[in-house]
């Protein structure tokens, strides 16, 4: 497939019902869906359905998968909604475990960003559990600042659990 948006290292083209088989070890990995608004999935066919029920079935939202330069294996995805009109957008993503700690999760989401501000978005923001420590951190150096605390906000799998918001406007994007 050709490359939506890439870098020098990556490559983020549309997710595909055909990369369930690829990220299904991610999404079945338990300790990586702890914060995950569903459980681990328990095989390739759950992980299929999955795709299945959300690609190009709401159009306000769109998923990239995140591939490395040299190939075409999806290894995460970034996703995109716009939550409201006048340009605020949610953002998301998962990143396989054998792939953290290099920068590509950081990599893939600037992209994304980049794209969303360029398309004229004003606004992005994420919501996070607030035991995610991870993602926080990666979100924080992307910029974002917390801008709140919803309480009992999700009934999860862990069940019902806390969301931070963190926001990121235009201005402020590679302002520093």
């Amino acid at each position: 497939m050709t490359p939506i948006l890439s870098t020098d290292r990556l490559r983020l083209r549309p997710l595909a019902v055909e990369d369930a088989e690829a990220l299904h070890p991610t999404l079945a990995d338990a300790e990586l869906m702890t914060w995950w608004s569903s459980a681990p999935h328990s095989s390739v066919e759950e992980t299929r359905a999955y795709f299945a029920a959300r690609i190009d079935r709401d159009p306000t939202w769109r998923c990239w998968a995140v591939t490395l330069a040299a190939g075409d294996h999806a290894i995460g995805w970034v996703a995109a909604g716009e939550k409201r009109q006048g340009g605020v957008t949610e953002i998301g993503y998962i990143l396989a475990r054998a792939h953290w700690g290099k920068g590509i999760a950081r990599e893939a989401v600037s992209a994304v960003i980049d794209r969303l501000f360029a398309e004229g978005q004003r606004r992005v923001f994420a919501d996070t559990d607030p035991d995610n420590a991870p993602s926080l951190a990666l979100l924080e150096r992307l910029g974002f600042q917390r801008e709140g605390l919803l309480r009992g906000e999700w009934e999860t799998h862990i069940g019902v659990r806390d969301s931070v918001i963190l926001g990121l406007m235009k201005d402020e994007w590679r302002a520093g």
